[in-house]
């Protein structure tokens, strides 16, 4: 097991090795097949790795921060959509578990049920607005490992809407990569009375939640990448030598790795605020993306090969990114920089 972050305990020790053995019994490329994704979500749940970093009162696992950054990392290696789609899980237990409305549906989530797309209302990609008392609109993307998943729109500080797929319509969309993520755009109509209002809860907390989800999955793409393209030189000759041995080619290698550790050293950290957790995301899958560029770049002409997975996880990096909508200001943390009020609910048009 390669790990670059902090030290780990033994249960934490266990918990990569356990993943790490999983992923490699299930030696599967994901794709967009609704019925193997499902099959392996429900596997994690049953492993109680899905909402590991929940807490005990709603239903979770309780594992502290760096426990479930440890899971998010091993997916990330492997199955970074699925990883992410966890990220978005837990942040929707975070917001829906104190509410017994939903009591059905957070049971669901712990048990890799039913998926939830949690997005920003602020972010650009989600253009939804209320019509009267109808919610309409559409949100351009959503990666949540289901196809049709509940929506989980985050308005403000303590206020959140949930609405159900019965008021959505899914069309599947193309990416680059991040294979098993289900992508597709929604397009929303919902009635008031299909529209659940969520207030009183740490809706900051989720948005934290969900960019050190995103920087946890980019740090497992970048170490694997990293360990491929040391794994790759060690054993591929050139000029009677192994290309790890070629002055170049060393430094390149280590440059991988250190940044590889930089961003999990990141992940792993605990931000004192939303920006702070922003950065740190947007770093992380800026890293992944260098990393995994890099790496391909020591396989030469092989990196492109399928068989290889350095191209894979240069796609997964650059997916990763956009999913996570950290290639420009989230909403929260423009808001930050700007000093303008925070975003209480969604416009209205006047009745």
């Amino acid at each position: 097991m390669t790990w670059r972050g902090p030290l780990l305990d033994e249960e934490q020790r266990d918990l990569a090795a356990m993943l790490d053995a999983f992923t490699a019994d299930r030696a599967v490329e994901l794709d967009d097949s609704p019925e193997m994704v499902a099959a392996l979500v429900q596997e994690l749940a049953g492993l109680g790795v899905w909402t590991l970093g929940t807490p005990e009162s709603a239903g979770g696992g309780g594992a502290g921060s760096l426990t479930t950054a440890v899971a998010w990392e091993r997916l990330g290696r492997r199955w970074p959509a699925l990883g992410w789609a966890s990220a978005q899980a837990h942040a929707a237990v975070d917001v829906l578990a104190g509410d017994r409305r939903f009591a059905d549906l957070v049971g669901r989530i712990h048990a890799g049920e039913a998926g939830v797309a949690v997005v920003d209302a602020a972010c650009v990609h989600v253009r939804l607005a209320w019509h009267g008392d109808s919610l309409s609109g559409s949100v351009d993307r959503v990666d949540a490992a289901a196809r049709s998943p509940h929506l989980l729109i985050l308005t403000g500080a303590r206020e959140a809407l949930l609405v159900p797929p019965t008021a959505t319509k899914a069309t599947p969309l193309r990416r680059t990569g991040l294979g098993g993520a289900l992508t597709s755009a929604l397009d929303v109509t919902a009635g008031a009375d299909a529209v659940h209002h969520v207030t009183g809860v740490d809706v900051t907390a989720a948005r934290c939640r969900l960019h050190l989800g995103a920087a946890a999955v980019a740090s497992g793409i970048a170490g694997a990448a990293a360990d491929d393209a040391a794994g790759y030189t060690a054993v591929r000759r050139q000029f009677g030598k192994a290309l790890r041995d070629i002055p170049a080619v060393r430094m390149s290698l280590f440059g991988q790795a250190a940044r590889a550790a930089a961003a999990l050293a990141a992940a792993t950290s605990v931000p004192y605020d939303h920006l702070a957790a922003v950065a740190i995301a947007r770093e992380c899958c800026e890293t992944a993306i260098e990393v995994a560029a890099a790496a391909l770049q020591s396989h030469g002409g092989y990196g492109y090969l399928a068989e290889y997975q350095a191209e894979r996880r240069l796609r997964d990096a650059i997916s990763l990114r956009a999913a996570a909508d950290t290639s420009g200001p989230a909403g929260a943390a423009a808001r930050v920089l700007t000093g303008a009020s925070p975003v209480t609910a969604l416009p209205k048009e006047e009745r």
